[in-house]
């Protein structure tokens, strides 16, 4: 057996050496920073030259050369299409209005989501199809997101194409049909977008970003503010309402009330800090400040009082009530203190608090997974849902006088659930909820902790076969992510089933820089500590070999944009501890990260160069930099040319640095689509053919049977 899986890799290795990558001149170029010159020898792909066009032809043709020569590639893409394009029907991002339910449909015909309405979740297969994307503007066409009206009879939907997430709002009626000519640029993946109407339906505020000549071309991205339209009335006509006072990189998300009022949320970039806004019939006024901890402020369902949480001189989350009249948060009374054992989910303006009835729902975070739990109004515990260990619950939805949530673990798919606040029943949606396409029973779950570098215990989750031995023989595929107050929760395999009935175990790593265990594991994993991540990836990765779960041999590892960035640190710093490496639209370059459209916005969470301090931190783990004479693992990176979150030239710099560097024999791989961005739209083929050509990867290095 062991000689039999050696034989393979050499005989995959001596395949793959016939096939060898472009040759990429180094042009260098030298920055200096405090003093420090730092080369960059292969700036000149960061341009879009006809030079870099034909690069990265070469790369994807290598890529496409060796990855469509797997002999399982056929199969995984035919078991890949079993599951993602299985005849079953599944439902996303509920939103009630009018008496009616709005939601995201996903037809395993159909490449995109599409939009529907549905008297009661419990008659889904009723749900009327309000538009289809692809057929309003083409198959790459995609949904970003979409607000119905309070009355029901309208939808403001932003599309974009091409996976680029520059959204156009089009006013549609429930048969599709625009109704009002469509409001350009009020979504970008820089800052997102959003739209709250008012509560007679006939008007509503949109984030709108500059248009010609109101700011530099280069700046357009930026600078979103808040404007409102009236429906009828030529855009032209719009007013603006808010946000000429904000900073360049603010994010606003907008809610609104039965009663006339507008919340506007402003998160400053994409660091955790933020600042609201509340506007009733004496205008806007300002909530709270940045540094005051408020992460999120809620409209109530039967009183005038907003929702807060706060995590001012309570890093894991209290939820407080202000009064309507109030002139500030500083008014606002404890209702529910924080707890030892559970943090508020996320650095999220959605609700994970929802007061509906005489009720507060909660969802919390428990160190990766989550769960409910219930409230009275004055803050006393009341009955809450009972949820699967090691799962995640989605934020709830106001239904009725009900709540609506999801939850999820590595082996259950995703599940909805009506919540009965006042009782604490719950009743299952069997209807939103389609069986698995694939029967995942034959694992189960675990969790690990693993003590990093510093002494801070990391927690895992596992998916690990019934009754295999652990003789470190196992294949083990590990992810993580570690940023922006983003916990890694539980979510179903399916996709990656096919490496899942091929043996191979699952492994998700809840590392600092998240959002598990509060603002302060959030903030140790931030800027000048953003180190302690790599650790504690790494002291998780050592303990699944010293606990026999598997060995280096065996190990791959994935992660995607700040994931991937973890995974170009992993292969710098370790770069003998695991055998495979695959990463999706990483950052890489961590001196020149902000330079670029989104840059800007992840300021607050990675750092400066313009810090001497946080330049130092930068310079001591940006993957780019520390590229050397090694022999590297298998690597297998993949971006689009339409990303708007992390640039393309990432990957192209990072590929060419390490294809230069590579000692080894392994196969250092980039794989860029031209109809792509940073995850957002993609379609079902595109989805099943980078999987396909992932898991053909993992499975060859790994030396799966």
């Amino acid at each position: 057996m062991r000689y039999g899986r050696r034989m393979r890799r050499w005989l995959a290795l001596v395949a793959l050496a016939a096939c060898a990558p472009p040759v990429t001149p180094a042009r260098p170029v030298t920055d200096t920073y405090f003093g420090v010159a730092v080369a960059d020898p292969y700036r000149w792909l960061e341009g879009e030259t006809e030079d870099v066009h034909t690069w990265t032809a070469g790369q994807n043709a290598r890529a496409r050369e060796v990855l469509d020569r797997r002999p399982r590639i056929d199969t995984l893409r035919a078991e890949l299409r079993a599951i993602l394009a299985a005849p079953a029907t599944t439902y996303d991002h509920l939103a009630p209005a009018g008496g009616k339910l709005f939601a995201l449909r996903k037809q395993s015909t159909h490449e995109q989501p599409e939009l529907v309405v549905m008297a009661d979740p419990a008659q889904a297969a009723a749900a009327k199809l309000v538009l289809d994307p692809a057929a309003a503007g083409g198959a790459q066409q995609t949904i970003d997101w979409f607000r119905p009206s309070p009355d029901g009879t309208r939808v403001a939907v932003s599309l974009s194409a091409r996976g680029s997430e520059a959204g156009v709002l089009h006013i549609i009626d429930l048969a599709g049909n625009d109704r009002e000519p469509p409001l350009p640029r009020v979504q970008f993946g820089t800052g997102g977008g959003d739209v709250a109407w008012t509560p007679d339906s006939a008007g509503l505020y949109y984030t709108r970003y500059p248009a010609a000549g109101e700011k530099p071309e280069r700046e357009r991205d930026a600078w979103v503010n808040v404007w409102f339209h009236e429906l009828g009335t030529p855009a032209a006509a719009d007013h603006y309402e808010l946000g000429r006072d904000l900073p360049r990189i603010a994010e606003i998300l907008l809610a609104s009330d039965a009663r006339g009022r507008v919340l506007a949320s402003v998160q400053n970039g994409d660091g955790g800090t933020f600042r609201h806004y509340l506007r009733d019939a004496a205008g806007w006024r300002q909530l709270d400040d940045w540094g005051d901890a408020i992460v999120s402020v809620e409209f109530g369902d039967t009183t005038d009082d907003l929702w807060l949480v706060s995590r001012a001189q309570a890093p894991r989350g209290k939820i407080l009530k202000l009064a309507a009249s109030a002139r500030s948060a500083a008014a606002a009374v404890l209702v529910v203190p924080e707890r030892a054992d559970t943090v508020v989910t996320e650095f999220s303006t959605r609700a994970n608090v929802l007061a509906v009835s005489d009720r507060i729902v909660v969802a919390y975070q428990v160190g990766g997974p989550s769960e409910l739990r219930a409230f009275t109004l004055a803050g006393a515990p009341a009955t809450s849902p009972a949820i699967s260990p090691v799962s995640a619950v989605g934020a709830p939805v106001r239904w009725q006088s009900g709540a609506v949530f999801t939850t999820e673990s590595f082996i259950q798919p995703r599940a909805f659930r009506q919540l009965e606040p006042a009782t604490g029943a719950v009743t299952d949606l069997a209807a939103l909820s389609p069986a698995a396409p694939v029967d995942l029973s034959a694992f189960e779950l675990s969790r690990e902790w693993a003590t990093s570098k510093d002494g801070t215990q990391i927690p895992m989750s596992i998916a690990w076969p019934k009754g295999a031995p652990r003789d470190g023989s196992r294949p083990c595929l590990v992810m993580g992510y570690g940023g922006f107050g983003i916990s890694s929760e539980p979510g179903f395999l399916g996709r990656w089933a096919p490496l899942l009935a091929r043996g191979v175990c699952f492994v998700e790593v809840n590392l600092r820089g998240g959002a598990e265990y509060g603002e302060a594991w959030h903030q140790a994993g931030a800027r000048t500590h953003k180190q302690n991540v790599f650790d504690d990836f790494t002291a998780a990765l050592e303990l699944l070999v010293a606990k026999q779960y598997t060995q280096s041999a065996h190990l791959a590892i994935i992660g995607r944009s700040n994931g991937g960035l973890l995974m170009g640190a992993m292969l710098t710093q370790h770069p003998t501890l695991v055998h495979a490496v695959v990463a999706e639209v990483g950052i890489y370059d961590s001196l020149r990260y902000e330079l670029s459209p989104n840059g800007a916005y992840n300021i607050p969470e990675l750092g400066t160069v313009r810090d001497p301090a946080q330049f130092a931190a930068l310079h001591a783990y940006s993957p780019y930099h520390h590229v050397a004479r090694a022999a590297y693992p298998a690597v297998l990176m993949s971006t689009g040319d339409n990303d708007a979150r992390v640039s393309p030239w990432h990957s192209r710099k990072m590929i060419a640095a390490l294809q230069a560097a590579q000692t080894g024999r392994a196969p250092i791989l980039l794989v860029t689509t031209a109809k792509g961005g940073h995850g957002a739209g993609a379609s079902t083929t595109e989805a099943i053919d980078l999987l396909a050509h992932e898991q053909a990867f993992l499975l060859d290095q790994l030396a799966v049977p």
